[in-house]
């Protein structure tokens, strides 16, 4: 892939620039480790480090341009240097040209929120699959392409590998693409310069605040992206959230409602539930379903919702959304000889976790005990730590605290900030242990038939991150081997 420097700057408020801009560039990097000889180089102040302080380091790498905030003082000859405003925000751009533009090749579908991206991109991936498209799929589990799976490590990818990606998904036939948007992806500009088909808004909880600092700029983020929806984008929203409204108050895209509680465009209830699935009633028409939970209730009449305003009959959204299948690591349950209910879930926030305990508590009906397994991850939100412990012991009979991804901090200081905000009367119910597998085999080993054991904060995560480094670790395994399954 080749394309002219001059091109590509037609996208961006170029300040000031010194050198050849006619020349050929041959890829583009933000990540001077990465730089090929021809690459234009991205120079971007990062959270974790400058990127102008590498930019020596990428011209002896073969870069041939630099794009910049901060003007070097010194110069390499040869070398093509511009000056922009904002190169975090120019990346995405200078991305989105070199990548062929390929959101203008196919609808792409951004679903932000607290709770429910992973859920809600991948039942719409599903389900326009089923319907005999070729889609793509940008997610926290993973990223594909139709049927080839790219693995991902973020919600949302750097803006030259998300260009990368949706140009491959355009290059491939995909008509359809739907991407988780996290809070991160749009205050550091990642999404700049790609065009929506549409947008979901799923619900707003305390989280990523060790990152945006307060709850009104994690709030402002998520509301950027409908900000930036054009006219004749549409926006699903979420009206039981008390940010629902807030988030599409200054877009100008079509609005449509969905609720289980208000009035809204697309409604839906529960008629019936069980651990195997629910009835539901979506806009006065029944369908049966193999998900549990009023949460999961929201996040299925977001797909319906989305799958109307892209143009799909009502009555084939509703046969499709029968045929789908919930998503890995979120309210999985695993089931043993002896009639213990194991679920796994992804629930990292203390609403999320609320979510599927009252879920269980609901279906359950006292019949049997609850014994939650949970954690907190390190080098994170440190305010949600003990908010997590108390929910977890509010809505459980017992509770095991143990490590999620400890990352670079100690586990047994993570725990100990969970346990800070517990009486003694809580205390009764809580025990910790340290290692992740001994807690989820002591909670499945405590377990009597009838009782539900909820490992919560991983889901579909295959590994545990210990002092920057992941082994293999997988809830699922751990649980089938208690079970003998």
């Amino acid at each position: 892939m080749m394309m002219e420097l001059d091109i590509l700057l037609k996208s961006v408020s170029v300040v000031r620039v010194e050198g050849d801009t006619a020349r050929n560039i041959t890829g583009i990097n933000m990540d001077s480790r990465l730089v090929q000889p021809g690459d234009l180089f991205v120079a971007v102040k990062g959270t974790q480090a400058d990127g102008h302080a590498y930019i020596g380091k990428a011209i002896e790498k073969g870069a041939v341009a630099v794009v910049c905030e901060a003007w070097p003082e010194v110069q390499a000859e040869g070398v093509t240097y511009v000056q922009v405003k904002d190169s975090e925000s120019a990346v995405g751009r200078l991305s989105t040209v070199f990548y062929g533009d390929p959101t203008s090749k196919l609808q792409l579908v951004g679903v932000t929120g607290t709770n429910g991206k992973t859920t809600i991109a991948t039942l719409l991936y599903n389900m326009f699959r089923v319907f005999g498209y070729k889609c793509g799929l940008c997610s926290t589990v993973c990223n594909y392409i139709d049927d080839e799976a790219v693995p991902t490590e973020h919600t949302t990818p750097d803006p030259i590998t998300l260009n990368r990606l949706l140009g491959r998904m355009a290059d491939e036939g995909c008509k359809y693409a739907f991407m988780e948007v996290s809070s991160h992806a749009v205050a550091q500009h990642r999404i700049a310069g790609l065009k929506f088909a549409g947008g979901i808004f799923t619900n707003l909880t305390r989280d990523h605040l060790d990152y945006h600092k307060t709850f009104e700029n994690y709030r402002d983020a998520k509301k950027a992206f409908f900000d930036g929806l054009p006219k004749g984008a549409f926006a699903v929203t979420n009206v039981d959230d008390r940010n629902g409204m807030i988030m599409v108050q200054n877009t100008k895209a079509v609005v449509n409602t969905y609720s289980l509680r208000a009035v809204a465009d697309f409604k839906a209830k529960v008629l019936e539930e069980s651990f195997e699935g629910m009835c539901l009633d979506v806009n006065g028409k029944e369908v049966s379903v193999p998900f549990i939970g009023r949460f999961n209730v929201s996040n299925l009449l977001a797909v319906y919702a989305a799958a109307v305003c892209m143009g799909r009959g009502a009555e084939d959204v509703l046969v499709a959304l029968s045929t789908l299948r919930p998503v890995n690591g979120r309210f999985e349950t695993i089931r043993s000889r002896e009639g213990v209910t194991a679920i796994v879930d992804y629930a990292h926030t203390p609403d999320a976790l609320v979510n599927v305990l009252s879920t269980v508590n609901e279906i359950l009906k006292r019949r049997g005990e609850v014994i939650t397994v949970c954690g907190a991850g390190g080098n994170r939100d440190k305010g949600k730590r003990p908010i997590m412990a108390q929910e977890a012991v509010k809505n459980s009979d017992r509770v095991i605290i143990t490590s999620d991804n400890p990352r670079f901090e100690e586990p047994q200081e993570i725990i100990n900030d969970m346990l800070a905000g517990l009486d003694k009367e809580q205390m009764r119910k809580v025990i910790s242990i340290v290692d992740r597998k001994e807690a989820i085999r002591t909670a499945c080993m405590m377990a009597r038939p009838g009782d539900v054991v909820l490992v919560a904060g991983k889901g579909h995560e295959d590994y545990q991150e210990v002092k920057g480094v992941k082994h293999h670790f997988d809830d699922h395994e751990v649980i089938k081997g208690v079970f003998g399954i």
